[in-house]
């Protein structure tokens, strides 16, 4: 009788998943200093109690990390690839005025390495802690022969609250309101397979420090929320500067109501940048790149300089007008 086969010759090992959930708590426990999850972590389901909302929204946010995930993973960057993760969906969630209450992941291997897959969540821990967001569970999935050997699958969710009556409205959004930009940390989760052609073409351009300089995770805008709030400034929008740019992001705020605004951007002031967008046509880095700007809040025109004032790189970058359409430029 032949012998009988065992599901981790198979090539999924159980026990050691079930040993990386005792390995991550520790992690784990680290978002819960704020919120905490109603029940234990590592159940089927995860729980989390509204009674401190009187009128909850429940709002909700899904994203990965996109072909940067591969230049993380040949540069070593796994934990920054969690930070990417988290800021992607819970950036999302900031513009509604919601607070984000619980994060999950998917993470699809062909074999579990324990250490990489623990680097890769003590970076999401690191974002989830800095805006008080619950890692309340999530996926790890072996799949041997359906993922490739040293590939890692990234998808996050994001789940948020917001009282009714504080939800960000964008239709209140109005001719004079004024446009405040914060700087991005870089390129951040949008426009990698541009910049991997880039580099495969004209590699011997970029050295390792430049390429580093391209990889810094996307900005967690937790920080200019928070300032907008302590600051008393109300928001009538805000729009987080992802695939699409500046253009395509704030078009979905303004064009549908027949309003547009044109846009005078700083100098990105970053060199690796610089060289990647020697390469680049003019109008498609406008619709790919954030062009150094990641987040906007649109505000009216008297709260236009406390909004700058609230985060790091808070700039004016222009005045919300009747002529449809977003219209940019600077001297990048």
């Amino acid at each position: 009788m032949a012998d009988k086969l065992t599901y981790k010759e198979a090539g999924v090992d159980t026990v050691k998943a079930a040993a990386l959930v005792g390995d991550i708590r520790t992690h784990v426990q680290r978002t819960q200093k704020q919120r905490q999850l109603m029940g234990g972590y590592g159940l089927f389901a995860a729980a989390f109690e509204l009674g401190d909302y009187r009128q909850p929204v429940i709002v909700t946010g899904c994203d990965g990390v996109g072909t940067k995930l591969e230049v993380q993973l040949e540069h070593d960057r796994i934990e920054d690839a969690g930070k990417d993760l988290v800021a992607m969906s819970v950036n999302d969630i900031l513009t509604t005025g919601g607070d984000p209450l619980m994060f999950l992941d998917y993470i699809g291997v062909a074999q579990l390495d324990e250490e990489r897959i623990t680097r890769l969540i003590a970076g999401m821990a690191d974002y989830l802690e800095e805006c008080g967001c619950i890692l309340a569970g999530g996926e790890t999935a072996e799949m041997p022969g359906v993922v490739p050997e040293g590939v890692v699958e990234l998808s996050g969710f994001c789940i948020g609250c917001v009282e009714k009556e504080e939800m960000i409205d964008p239709a209140t959004v109005s001719p004079g309101d004024v446009l405040v930009g914060y700087q991005s940390d870089g390129v951040h989760a949008n426009g990698w397979s541009l910049i991997r052609r880039v580099l495969r073409e004209h590699g011997a351009e970029f050295d390792r420090e430049d390429v580093e300089a391209l990889l810094p995770p996307t900005r967690l805008y937790y920080d200019v929320v928070t300032g907008l709030r302590e600051s008393g400034v109300r928001p009538r929008a805000l729009a987080h500067i992802t695939g699409g740019g500046l253009p395509e992001n704030l078009e979905r705020i303004l064009v549908g109501r027949g309003l547009g605004c044109a846009l005078e951007v700083p100098d990105w002031d970053n060199e690796a940048v610089r060289k990647l967008l020697r390469h680049v046509d003019d109008e498609s880095r406008w619709h790919t790149f954030n062009m150094g700007i990641g987040w906007v809040a649109v505000v009216e025109e008297s709260q236009a300089e406390a909004a700058a004032a609230a985060g790091p790189g808070g700039v004016v970058l222009g005045v919300v007008d009747q002529t449809p359409g977003v219209r940019v430029g600077s001297k990048c």
